[in-house]
C-alpha cells in the first residue's frame, strides 16, 4: 500500500485535483467554456488530432528536434566539459566564452545562426544543441573538477595510464554529475525547441501553439500546451530512471 502510495497517488492526486476543478467550473459557468474549454472538450479535441495525424505530425517534429540537438549538445558538452576539467589551459580558454554565452537567451542566437546557415532545421539543430551544450559542459566539468584527489593518486599508484584513469576514476566519479546537467539540458532544450518552432516553423508543438493563438482555436491551443508538458515530465522520468541503471551507486553516495 505504502508503495503503491507513492507511485501512484501522490503524483496524481494535484493533477486530477486540477482537471476535476477545471471540469466543474467550465461546466458550471463560473469559467468561459469559450477560453478555458473543459478537459472532456481537450479530451474529444486529441482523439479528433489523433485520427486526423496532425498531432502526431506536430509532435514528432518536435520530438525530432529536441533529441537531435538534445544529442549533440550532450556529445560535445561532456567532452568538452571533461577535457576543460583535465586542462587548465583549456579551462582559462574557454570558460569566458562559456559563461558568456550561458548567460544569454538562446533564443537571441537564431537570427545570427540563420545570417550563416540559411533558414531551416539546421539553425534550429544548432541553437538547441547549443542549449544542451552549455549546460552539460558545466556540470562535467563541475564533475570532473570535484573528483577527489586521493582517487587518482591510487591509481596512478598502482599504475594506471592516464587514459585509464580518465575512463575509470573521472568518467565514474563525475557521472552523477554529468546526469544532472543532461536532466536539466532535456528539459531546457524542449523549451528551446518550442520557442523555436513559434517563431521559425510551420511545424511542431511550439508552430501548433502559435497558429492556435492565431485563429482563436483554444482547444487546440490547451492541447499543445499540455502535451507539451507531459512530455517535458516524460523526458525526466525516463532521465531519472536510466540514471538509475547506469550509475547504481549515485544513490548510496
Amino acid at each position: 500500500m505504502r508503495r503503491a502510495l507513492d507511485i501512484w497517488l501522490l503524483p496524481a492526486w494535484l493533477p486530477a485535483g486540477i482537471l476535476l476543478s477545471w471540469q466543474f467550473a467550465a461546466t458550471h459557468g463560473v469559467l468561459d467554456p469559450l477560453f478555458f474549454p473543459p478537459p472532456t472538450a481537450l479530451a474529444a479535441t486529441v482523439r479528433e488530432m489523433i485520427r486526423s495525424g496532425d498531432l502526431g505530425h506536430h509532435l514528432g517534429a518536435t520530438v525530432s528536434r529536441a533529441a537531435l540537438g538534445f544529442a549533440l549538445g550532450a556529445v560535445t558538452g561532456i567532452v568538452t566539459g571533461a577535457t576543460m576539467g583535465a586542462s587548465r589551459t583549456v579551462l582559462r580558454s574557454l570558460e569566458p566564452v562559456i559563461s558568456a554565452i550561458y548567460t544569454l537567451p538562446k533564443l537571441t542566437l537564431l537570427p545570427m545562426v540563420m545570417l550563416l546557415v540559411g533558414i531551416g532545421d539546421t539553425a534550429r539543430y544548432l541553437v538547441i544543441a547549443a542549449t544542451a551544450f552549455i549546460l552539460i559542459a558545466i556540470h562535467t566539468l563541475d564533475g570532473v573538477r570535484g573528483v577527489r584527489r586521493h582517487y587518482i593518486e591510487m591509481a596512478r599508484n598502482y599504475g594506471a595510464s592516464r587514459a585509464t584513469v580518465f575512463r575509470r576514476v573521472f568518467l565514474p566519479a563525475s557521472a552523477p554529475q554529468i546526469f544532472t546537467g543532461m536532466r536539466l539540458a532535456a528539459g531546457r532544450c524542449l523549451v528551446v525547441t518550442i520557442s523555436v518552432e513559434m517563431v521559425s516553423a510551420n511545424e511542431g508543438l511550439g508552430s501548433l501553439v502559435w497558429n492556435s493563438w492565431l485563429t482563436f482555436a483554444t482547444d487546440r491551443l490547451y492541447v499543445a500546451v499540455i502535451i507539451s508538458a507531459f512530455f517535458g515530465y516524460l523526458i525526466h522520468k525516463s532521465l531519472r530512471t536510466l540514471e538509475g541503471f547506469v550509475i547504481p551507486w549515485r544513490e548510496t553516495s
